[in-house]
């Protein structure tokens, strides 16, 4: 197939719900999509114009220093001892990488991409382009011989899960015995909340832990847009085995996938600097302490939802009816249907908004109550 074979964009079916939305006296309280709202870090802005001479080629395969940075940050931030530069790339963004990592593996008919049951669509594209199947499973053991890439989510978009040790440990087992590449997912890991991620860092695959410092068949893909508000700098990498790290590099180099030098020079300030990612990560705490409530006394089931940027939630009917009601309120959120078919009757709530948006969000969710 080709990307001509793939259905519209999903978000297209949310604008007759914006456009309701946007009706409300107060104007639209925007919780659909997690795009950041606040400010790039000084440090990381200042780095960038100090490097907008960038006359030359950048490598695909990253600067000696950002390669450095992203093995540091991962001995620092996630517990992950011991990287090399020659186990890390920079990638544009974290999901070209996502959508392409079938082709560059070289996938294709007969093979199977495993992907979670709530995820977004991007996994599944990436089987499609290559003609391969997608597969949604949550459980290693139900997963075909046939699989040739799993994908993690942790903490997951949509749903927040996050994957402890042990079942990280169950699904590396899992897809060694089919030989399977295994690639996690793990934008959101400095934002865990509840339950054990309250006080503990969420666990990468990547964790001594997890792989016994066995990287063979492993990838850990990051991305700086939430953590450092960088999504419009497309900023994001992935680790893990040497040799897969290669493979990688020669097929993006054919395609000419490089992360422009001056975002490299930004991405090594936001990798040295962790102030700004506890500052970020306390404004998001305060507005889920806000809005979290304030969904669940409106009628909501939050399910999950002890990571990332969301609250995902079911009032118990399909997620269409609830996006009309949420509307009616000036809310938009993002339906279940756009994350798989196993969960009609969710729907997403975003973080990313500012204090003001959070705080009338709740606000309008506590007097549809009252009223």
């Amino acid at each position: 197939m080709s990307v001509h074979d793939l259905a519209d964009y999903p978000w297209d079916a949310v604008a007759p719900y914006a456009a309701r939305a946007r009706q409300h006296p107060g104007g639209m309280v925007d919780l659909s999509i997690g795009s950041p709202v606040d400010p790039t870090p000084g440090v990381v802005a200042e780095a960038l114009r100090r490097a907008t001479d960038a006359h030359a080629y950048p490598q695909t395969v990253g600067t000696p220093a950002l390669r450095e940075a992203i093995a540091a940050w991962y001995g620092r931030r996630r517990g992950v001892q011991g990287l090399t530069p020659s186990q890390v790339i920079p990638t544009v963004g974290s999901k070209e990488l996502v959508a392409l990592l079938p082709l560059l593996l070289g996938l294709g008919t007969g093979d199977t991409v495993v992907h979670p049951r709530a995820a977004y669509p991007s996994y599944e594209v990436g089987a499609r382009l290559v003609d391969a199947q997608a597969f949604a499973s949550d459980d290693p053991d139900e997963w075909p011989t046939t699989t040739r890439l799993v994908w993690l989510n942790t903490p997951g978009n949509p749903d927040g899960r996050v994957l402890d040790v042990a079942e990280l440990r169950h699904a590396v087992e899992r897809a060694r015995e089919l030989g399977a590449v295994l690639a996690s997912d793990e934008c959101y890991a400095e934002l865990g909340w509840e339950g054990p991620w309250a006080d503990a860092p969420v666990p990468s695959i990547l964790d001594p832990r997890v792989a016994s410092g066995d990287l063979t068949g492993l990838l850990s893909v990051y991305s700086l847009s939430k953590q450092s508000n960088l999504a419009g700098y497309r900023a994001a990498f992935v680790a893990g085995e040497a040799d897969l790290i290669e493979r990688l590099v020669t097929a993006r180099k054919h395609l000419g996938l490089m992360v422009p030098g001056p975002v490299q020079a930004a991405m090594i300030a936001a990798l040295e600097d962790d102030a700004h990612v506890e500052h970020q990560r306390e404004l998001y705490r305060a507005r889920r302490d806000i809005l979290k409530p304030a969904v669940e006394a409106a009628g909501f089931r939050i399910d999950r939802s002890e990571g990332g940027l969301y609250l995902w939630a079911t009032a118990g009917e399909d997620a269409w009816e609830s996006l009309a009601r949420l509307a009616d309120l000036g809310i938009l959120a993002g339906p279940g249907h756009f994350y798989g078919s196993h969960f009609p009757q969710h729907v997403r709530f975003s973080l990313t908004a500012t204090d003001e948006r959070i705080a009338e969000a709740a606000r309008r969710l506590a007097a549809s109550v009252e009223a």
